[in-house]
C-alpha cells in the first residue's frame, strides 16, 4: 500500500516536473475574453495567480499539465474563431522579432485533447493545435499597402474526429512575382492529409522541424509528412512564429474544448 502511495506521488511529480519546465518567457497567451485579451512575459510568468487568466488557462493540480480551454467568444482580428493559445515571441514581449525558413526552428509538444464538444449530428468539433503563422514584415506591409503585419499560416495541424490532420498554405500559381505573393489572396489551402494513428483522448507528441525550403511534421516519433515543393520554397519571403494550444473551430452555441500541453520546447 505505502509502495502505491509512493509511486502514485513519484508519478504526480514527475508530470509536474514536465510541465513547470515549459518556458513561459517567449510566449504570450491569449484568451477569448476581452477584445480579446492578450498577457506577454514577465506577467504571463505569474500566471496561476492571474484570476482573467484562471478560467482558461492553468496548471492541472493532478498530472501537472497546462491547460488551455476555449468556447466560442471574442475573436482575434482576421478569424471568426475564439482561442487559447500561446504566440512565439522571440524577444519577450514583443511581436516584431521573428524567423524565417532560412533561419529555421524547431517545436515539439506532449499534449492531449482532453474534452471536446459534439455538433448537433453527433461530429465532434475541431481544434487546432499547433500552427507556424506567417508575418509581414513592416516594409512588405507598407509595400502592398496593408493596415496589418498578417500574412497567412503556413501549417494547422488539427485534432479532427481523433485523428491528427495536416493543412499547409499552396501558391495558386508559381509564376507569381515577389510582390503578388505578399498578398493572402496569392495562397490557397492544400487537401490536408491525416496521420494513420488515432490518437483520440490519449496523450501524443508532434514535432515541427522547418528549414531552408523544408518542413516536416511528425507524430509520436513515427510517422513523418515531408513538405519541400515550390510553395514551401517560396515562403521563405515570410517571417514567421510558433503558436500552441486551443484554437477552436466552432461557433456552436454551448461547444467548448479542452487541451492539455505536458511538454513545449522551441529553439532555433
Amino acid at each position: 500500500m505505502i509502495k502505491g502511495i509512493l509511486v502514485s506521488i513519484l508519478t504526480i511529480l514527475s508530470f509536474q516536473s514536465i510541465s513547470q519546465n515549459i518556458d513561459l518567457n517567449h510566449w504570450k497567451i491569449t484568451i477569448p475574453e476581452g477584445s480579446p485579451s492578450n498577457v506577454e512575459p514577465p506577467e504571463i510568468l505569474n500566471f496561476e495567480s492571474n484570476e482573467m487568466l484562471a478560467p482558461f488557462f492553468y496548471r492541472d493540480k493532478i498530472d501537472g499539465s497546462l491547460v488551455f480551454y476555449t468556447y466560442p467568444a471574442e475573436s482575434t482580428r482576421n478569424s471568426k474563431y475564439s482561442r487559447t493559445e500561446l504566440r512565439e515571441q522571440m524577444v519577450p514581449g514583443s511581436n516584431n522579432v521573428n524567423w524565417t525558413f532560412q533561419q529555421g526552428g524547431v517545436m515539439r509538444g506532449t499534449l492531449q485533447v482532453e474534452d471536446v464538444t459534439q455538433d448537433e449530428v453527433g461530429n465532434y468539433h475541431r481544434v487546432i493545435v499547433m500552427q507556424i503563422h506567417g508575418r509581414l514584415t513592416n516594409d512588405q506591409r507598407d509595400l502592398i499597402g496593408e493596415d496589418d503585419n498578417n500574412a497567412p499560416p503556413m501549417l494547422k495541424i488539427y485534432w479532427d474526429e481523433g485523428r491528427i490532420r495536416v493543412k499547409t498554405k499552396v501558391l495558386k500559381d508559381f509564376a507569381v512575382d515577389d510582390v503578388e505573393i505578399l498578398h493572402e489572396s496569392a495562397w490557397g489551402d492544400d487537401k490536408g492529409q491525416n496521420f494513420k494513428h488515432i490518437v483520440g483522448y490519449e496523450k501524443f507528441t508532434l514535432e515541427v522541424r522547418v528549414k531552408k525550403g523544408e518542413m516536416t511534421v511528425t507524430l509520436n516519433d513515427d510517422e513523418t509528412f515531408v513538405y519541400k515543393d515550390e510553395s514551401i520554397k517560396r515562403w521563405g519571403i515570410f517571417e514567421n512564429y510558433f503558436k500552441a494550444g486551443n484554437y477552436f473551430q466552432s461557433r456552436d452555441e454551448g461547444a467548448h474544448a479542452t487541451v492539455k500541453y505536458f511538454g513545449l520546447d522551441v529553439s532555433h
